[in-house]
């Protein structure tokens, strides 16, 4: 995949209307801290088109960017921000959750972990949210640039335990800094978009 041109074309807040898409949708999914805005930036070849923050809880809104004019990226808002009242928490999960039923174009769901720690009860309530919602998440571990090689199979292994996915579930490690996994990213989306013709 080659990516050319790039758009944030759409901004839902929690009252918005969803927009009707055409092209199909990918969807990133991980809690606040995670390294979403960074591998959205580096799937897009861009510094800095999702906004990356040190303060977590930025995405509090569900973002398309037109890739290409040929899909969608949706940024999905970063759950488990402890600053953030639990009504706008629950707000978040409802947008979320309307969002991930009413699409007619979602191919898929990647949902970001950290790869230097087991995962949170939030990470693995946010997995099976998604496998209720009859999608079975791509598990992208992010931050490999932070742990060292020989650790990279001991931490995939307690990624797939502590989320309890089966062995067929797919892990890539990522690194934002060096771009490993990217590739494998991209092969994906390739495949999404051959399938849909």
């Amino acid at each position: 995949m080659v990516i050319k041109e790039v758009s944030l074309e759409t901004v839902c807040g929690v009252t918005s209307a969803l927009p009707q898409n055409t092209k199909i949708e990918v969807a990133f999914a991980g809690k606040s801290n995670v390294g979403k805005s960074s591998l959205i930036n580096a799937l897009m070849n861009r510094k800095s088109l999702a906004r990356t923050s040190a303060q977590p809880g930025k995405t509090q809104t569900i973002n398309f960017y037109n890739i290409n004019d040929s899909l969608y990226f949706v940024d999905l808002p970063g759950y488990g921000y402890a600053r953030v009242s639990e009504e706008t928490k629950k707000k978040w999960g409802r947008m979320i959750e309307r969002y991930l039923q009413s699409s007619k174009m979602l191919r898929a769901v990647f949902l970001l972990v950290d790869i230097r720690h087991a995962p949170s009860a939030n990470d693995k309530t946010m997995y099976d949210w998604i496998m209720h919602q009859n999608y079975k998440p791509i598990i992208i571990a992010t931050k490999l640039d932070k742990i060292k090689r020989s650790q990279i199979q001991k931490q995939i292994r307690e990624i797939r335990a502590g989320l309890a996915a089966d062995a067929d579930t797919l892990i890539i490690p990522f690194s934002a800094q060096t771009k490993q996994g990217r590739e494998e990213i991209y092969a994906l989306l390739d495949g999404y978009m051959e399938a849909e013709g």
